[in-house]
């Protein structure tokens, strides 16, 4: 069984860090074949993938809405350092403005009413929470 959802306790771990400045999460996605809908939501069958897309064309403006934003989506080509069988799809970089305003998007009404459409999608996923400063590209 994939993780797919945050456990209790990593929402409170999460919304325990200092709110110092961005915070960009990383995403390592796994699709399912067919996308997991519940019997009778009203959904049109489709893949993994295609459901994320779903969700992604909907989360964009409320990402954009608490000021943050997309940075970069890969298709992830192989793992080069991985445990044995750890395989992924897709690697997205989402950068928000604090701790606090990807709280409040994941907290507010709009996001709960599309998550139906990433827990459908996914069989497994990561998300990672980090903070840092970019490093100049060399001359």
């Amino acid at each position: 069984m994939g993780a797919i959802e945050p456990s209790p306790e990593q929402m409170q771990a999460f919304a325990g860090l200092p709110d110092e400045g961005p915070v960009v999460m990383i995403n390592l996605l796994r699709y399912r074949e067919r996308a997991g809908y519940d019997e009778g939501s009203g959904e049109r069958p489709c893949t993994g993938r295609e459901a994320y897309g779903r969700y992604s064309e909907a989360v964009v403006p409320l990402l954009v809405g608490v000021g943050g934003r997309p940075i970069w989506i890969g298709l992830v080509r192989g793992t080069v350092i991985a445990p044995e069988g750890e395989a992924w799809d897709d690697a997205i970089l989402v950068e928000y403005p604090s701790r606090k305003a990807a709280l409040t998007m994941f907290a507010s009404p709009e996001y709960r009413a599309i998550m139906h459409h990433r827990s459908a999608a996914l069989a497994d996923s990561r998300l990672i929470a980090t903070t840092g400063t970019l490093i100049p590209a060399a001359p």
